[in-house]
Parts: structure tokens; sequence; C-alpha cells
């Protein structure tokens, strides 16, 4: 797992689920404090119901900053949890 930065794009790599997403998250929110724009999930191998909570977690304090952020290459799997835990809504936009 990692997390490289392009331009204004996070993207996140490798496995984000249960085992990782700790390590991960205050990488991933400073990052979005720094003023990422966009987090990518297109190198990510795997995922579980972490990732949704990671993402939630970046929705969430781009709110607190009056922020946008856009969530780009989402996975099957992910969009399918995000629908089974009613808060597919709030990645609607995603490309």
């Amino acid at each position: 797992m990692a997390v490289a930065v392009e331009d204004s794009r996070l993207i996140l790599e490798g496995e984000v689920n249960s085992a990782t997403v700790a390590a991960l998250l205050d990488d991933v929110l400073a990052h979005v404090r720094e003023g990422a724009e966009a987090v990518d999930f297109g190198a990510v191998t795997d995922l579980d119901s972490s990732a949704v909570a990671l993402a939630l977690a970046c929705v969430r304090e781009a709110k607190a900053l009056d922020r946008s952020l856009r969530f780009i290459n989402l996975p099957p799997k992910f969009v399918n949890l995000a629908r089974l835990y009613n808060v597919s809504e709030l990645f609607a936009d995603a490309a």
C-alpha cells in the first residue's frame, strides 16, 4: 500500500483494507488538507469496507475545509460496498 501525489490527485496504490487503512489514514487526510482535489483508486489492487470508511473520512475532512473532493477510478467492489452502506450518493460523480 502506498500513496502518491500527482498534481492535485491523490493516488492510492495496492491494498486498501482493514490491514492497511490505519497506516494510510493520516497520510491521506494530510493530502486532503494540503489541497488534493481528487482521490484516485485506479491502482488499488484489493479493498474491503475499510476503503469506503477511508473515503468517507476524506469527504468529512474536505467538507470541514469547505472544499470539494472527487473520487476517480472507483472499482466495482467499492461501488457495491458504497451501495450496501447507503452512501453511494457521496460518490455519484466518480469517474
